[in-house]
């Protein structure tokens, strides 16, 4: 008789789970709480053009999501684009995006931009994560690459990505993240992958084949471990991890006729923006899918029981829309044409020292976990999403 399985959860992994399952006769239901699939990767329709809720985009080393991808047959939708990446410090828009923008680099002088580009090429080739697993990220790369280049590069990276808790964070972490974006770039440029009419087109396929092969879904619905345990030969919880710290994420959404930037992705390295990032989409594929419109992101990370998670939309636009200004002097809000604001209070899970310790041992004999925060030492991703799902399809 087959294997009755239930999932928790209808984001990627959820989903690249219940098919693998399916495909080998299992019988499976998914049970997720919101009203639609894909968690984080879930999209929502702009200009047009489904978009995702949270920006993504893939990398040339993301060999799971690529192959996903091929599997189901659309390969022709994933397009790659060279990455144009600016620094916003103290005023100022840098481009930032290799060697001779590093040089240019005026709010650091020679001796601090020699000892950032080494300490990048070393992780960047460095394999043995492990060392770093119980040193501190601050306190290494200060060390490594010098108080000024800590200051100005790196601490408002951390402080924007984990708040309070970012001299906590491992350098595991640190590692992951120099380590696999450094080995995206082709002869010095960067290239990264998304798909034309967005990821949800992923999303839309699994689901599909997901139905064909007899799969349930069953969408605002709420499942608990215990109740499921007596129906269900196994259990898979992609839910939050009881023994993990979270970080809430907001995102505002745009699209405009105006065009800010020539660049795609803008690290915001002043301490005092409410946005870490500002994103503009179409700098990466292009506008015609969306109208002729330029599209836009701007987004953080917060504590989960920051004002932004309980306050009214407008608040958040004022605020995140008055700091665009002081960054870009032209911008005009009357120029917006749509706009939303979306609120996950699970986003971005704290990596801390000896985190491995805290994500051991969680599975018994009838639940297995694959959320996020399991994967380590990468950060979360879309690649890493397939990776888990992918993984508790062979377990079972």
């Amino acid at each position: 008789m087959s294997k009755r399985i239930a999932i928790i959860g209808g984001g990627l992994t959820g989903l690249v789970a219940g098919y693998r399952l399916l495909q080998k006769g299992c019988r499976v239901t998914i049970f997720e709480k919101s009203g639609d699939l894909g968690g984080l990767l879930g999209g929502f329709k702009i200009n047009g053009t489904n978009l995702e809720k949270a920006y993504h985009h893939i990398f040339k080393t993301d060999k799971e999501i690529i192959s996903l991808v091929e599997e189901l047959g659309l390969s022709e939708k994933l397009k790659w684009h060279e990455s144009k990446t600016a620094l916003y410090y103290d005023g100022t828009i840098y481009p930032f995006a290799g060697v001779m923008d590093l040089l240019k680099f005026k709010p650091l002088n020679l001796i601090d931009k020699l000892r950032l580009g080494l300490v990048k090429i070393y992780l960047e080739k460095e394999n043995n994560w492990q060392k770093f697993e119980n040193v501190l990220a601050y306190e290494w790369m200060k060390k490594w690459c010098g108080d000024r280049a800590y200051k100005v590069v790196w601490e408002p990276l951390l402080k924007g990505k984990f708040s309070n808790g970012y001299q906590d964070i491992s350098m595991a972490w640190m590692w992951a993240r120099i380590h696999t974006r450094g080995n995206s770039s082709e002869k010095g440029k960067e290239y990264l992958g998304y798909m034309e009419a967005g990821f949800q087109l992923i999303i839309n396929e699994l689901t599909n084949r997901i139905k064909k092969l007899g799969g349930e879904i069953k969408l605002n619905t709420i499942a608990d471990i215990n109740e499921l345990a007596d129906k269900y030969d196994k259990i898979i919880s992609s839910a939050p991890l009881e023994n993990v710290d979270y970080l809430g994420a907001v995102t505002v959404v745009f699209s405009s006729e105006q065009n800010l930037s020539k660049y795609y992705w803008h690290n915001i390295n002043n301490t005092d923006s409410p946005f870490l990032a500002f994103i503009q989409h179409t700098n990466l594929m292009g506008n015609k899918n969306y109208s002729g419109k330029n599209i836009y992101y701007l987004g953080t990370y917060l504590p989960q029981n920051h004002k932004y998670f309980t306050c009214k939309d407008s608040l958040i636009e004022k605020d995140f829309f008055d700091y665009l200004k002081k960054i870009f002097p032209e911008f005009n809000k009357k120029e917006i044409e749509e706009k939303h604001v979306f609120k996950f209070k699970h986003a971005q899970h704290i990596v801390t020292r000896n985190y491995r310790k805290r994500i051991e041992n969680l599975n018994d004999k009838k639940t297995i976990h694959a959320n996020f925060a399991q994967i380590y030492p990468e950060d979360r991703g879309i690649n890493y999403a397939v990776r888990e799902g992918e993984g508790v399809g062979k377990r079972i």
